[in-house]
């Protein structure tokens, strides 16, 4: 279950339609797919991307997106520090970044401008997110290190970072522990 964040307003909002309307107003789609589709125990890519399929071209469909894979990390995967430093940057994306959460936590904290607080939604297991192109963001992991996503492209060699080099990001701590949460302004 997500939970929404916003430290300069010391609010945490956790019931979804709360957490849908919230992040509706900064132009981000919030949402839940059914996690209920039966899989062997160690699923391969294939399998995840079969077994969720109606979802997938349902989203495609709307979002104009033609391609779909998956990303899983934990804690050991080779590489996984530096991969992870491409995206706790704040950044922008030239196409939507689309994921829906199958295992693991992780936490996207967006920067909707001057005149809007920065939020953090931790995402997990069922959450379905669509952050528009052109919207300041970072992401990480949550102290366990490991999610599983599904990732859907409307172009996969769009989907690269652009880095706002604001420092934003050095100003908040996401520990993803719950409705406790470190960070200023």
């Amino acid at each position: 279950m997500a939970l929404l964040r916003i430290p300069a307003e010391d609010k945490v909002l956790s019931e979804r339609k709360d957490i849908q309307e919230h992040l509706k107003t900064i132009g981000i789609d919030y949402g839940a797919w059914k996690t209920d589709h039966e899989l062997p125990e160690n699923p391969t890519n294939d399998q995840i991307l079969e077994a969720y399929r109606s979802d997938i071209e349902r989203a495609k469909e709307e979002g104009g997106y033609v391609t779909a894979d998956v990303i899983a990390v934990q804690s050991d995967t080779p590489g996984l520090d530096a991969m992870l430093a491409k995206f706790s940057s704040e950044h922008w994306h030239d196409e939507d970044e689309v994921r829906f959460i199958i295992d693991g936590t992780g936490v996207f904290h967006f920067n909707p401008g001057e005149d809007q607080p920065v939020m953090a939604l931790e995402v997990a297991a069922g959450d379905y997110i669509r952050v528009p192109r052109g919207t300041l963001h970072w992401f990480d992991l949550c102290q366990d290190r490991t999610i599983k996503a599904i990732r859907l492209f409307q172009d996969p060699s769009g989907w690269t970072p652009h880095y706002s080099e604001s420092g934003k990001e050095a100003n908040f701590l996401e520990v993803c522990l719950g409705p406790s949460f470190i960070g200023s302004n």
